[in-house]
């Protein structure tokens, strides 16, 4: 699995207004409308009761929010940055200016669970979390979250 296949470029974004956990899950809600034709509300719920279940800020300021959808038939996500960190009541107790959300079909097993593991190995890089707070194009953002994993690889 590669992170190309899973996120496209008009599905990551800079944020300057998410002031809180609750609207970070909306603007992300609101991004898989717009990249994939999930239904908002839909995606936001879905992303509220996973949370309900255990916060997914993984820490070092990074959030892996990611539910179970009906009605899309693959894993997608969308990733963004954020210009003012928030709670997201993460491990470390850090707030959170990176976010990687994952929509997966309600029965899709294991390629689910690979999707979060190929994000969380990236996030969970340094340098690569490094160069996302260094950047504000979208472009840029999207070129370096999906040519980690190459470079990782190799």
């Amino acid at each position: 699995m590669e992170m190309s296949m899973i996120l496209k470029p008009e599905a990551v974004r800079v944020l300057s207004a998410a002031s809180s956990k609750k609207r970070l899950l909306h603007e992300l809600g609101g991004i898989a409308e717009a990249a994939y034709g999930i239904d908002h509300a839909a995606a936001v719920e879905a992303l509220q009761e996973r949370e309900s279940l255990g916060p997914t800020g993984v820490g070092h300021g990074v959030a892996l929010p990611h539910a179970r959808i009906d009605g899309i038939d693959e894993v997608v996500g969308a990733f963004v940055t954020l210009e003012k960190p928030v709670d997201f009541d993460a491990v470390d107790r850090q707030p959170v200016d990176l976010a990687f959300a994952l929509f997966a079909p309600r029965d899709a097993g294991v390629e689910h669970l690979k999707a979060l593991a190929l994000v969380s190995r990236t996030l969970r890089d340094p340098s690569v979390c490094a160069k996302l707070r260094s950047n504000s194009d979208p472009a840029t953002l999207y070129t370096i979250v999906t040519e980690a994993q190459a470079v990782q690889a190799a």
